[in-house]
């Protein structure tokens, strides 16, 4: 196989678990096929990396010290929306299903082969990046509440408190797109998908100034970010104001 691109940002990704040893070789294992694996061994720190990166996906141990793997995932799905693939050392059928009732994408046992374990990551890369990108994965009829700000797709209000507020067409499109993948980068290309096939003409780095005419109306800080984040030059992220820094 020829090695990744250098030129190309490679897909950035948490793995939690306490193995080290097991985290070394799996960042050995990807590092070619593409992707930057970074670790952290208990959940407390899973907890406060989360925020702090735009993670594309979250390898998640069952069996962390402190807090397990399934309460940081609980408390990862009350502010973020990212992929998240469980590992267990074990293969019982229980632990699978609490994995997925609690929010996990998929599963995989630790005695897996790398190359499954790199074939389930891809999937589930290739399912999040579809779910992005397709405005019929919004729900219009149920109203997005993250933090003070309250989204209505179906009436396209919007409002910070109680004081609604007034945004053009395309900022709402470019806000609920975000608002629906809290937690996760969006490139320009993705934002550009929701929104291209309007009325009026979008192209690439005006992306830029409706951003930041969205910051500007929503109240945030375009130095110091606490609502639309600029990723790397990758893109931008909606981050959940109530989630912890």
């Amino acid at each position: 196989m020829p090695p990744a691109d250098s030129s190309v940002q490679k897909p950035l990704l948490l793995i939690v678990d306490d193995d080290e040893k097991f985290c070394t070789m799996l960042a050995d294992y990807l590092d070619p096929h593409g992707y930057e694996l970074n670790a952290v061994h208990s959940g407390t720190a899973a907890l406060t990396a989360i925020v702090e990166e735009p993670w594309q996906a979250v390898i998640l141990d069952v069996m962390l010290p402190g807090i397990d793997g399934f309460e940081v995932l609980k408390r990862i799905r009350t502010y973020s929306t990212v992929p998240v693939l469980m590992l267990t050392g074990r293969g019982e059928e229980i632990d699978r299903i609490v994995g997925l009732e609690v929010g996990a994408d998929d599963y995989v046992s630790k005695t897996a082969s790398m190359r499954e374990l790199l074939a389930r990551l891809r999937a589930l890369l290739r399912r999040s990046a579809i779910q992005i990108a397709t405005p019929s994965g919004i729900n219009y009829l149920q109203d997005i509440v993250i933090g003070e700000i309250r989204i209505s797709p179906s009436s396209r209000v919007v409002s910070v408190g109680d004081q609604p507020i007034e945004l053009r067409p395309v900022e709402i499109d470019l806000l609920i797109c975000l608002a629906q993948s809290v937690g996760r980068v969006l490139s320009r290309d993705q934002l550009l998908d929701h929104v291209r096939d309007r009325e009026w003409e979008v192209f690439d780095r005006s992306i830029d100034v409706h951003i930041s005419s969205l910051r500007r109306k929503l109240g945030d800080d375009a130095k110091n970010p606490h609502i639309i984040r600029t990723c790397r030059s990758a893109g931008y992220m909606f981050i959940n104001p109530s989630a912890p820094h």
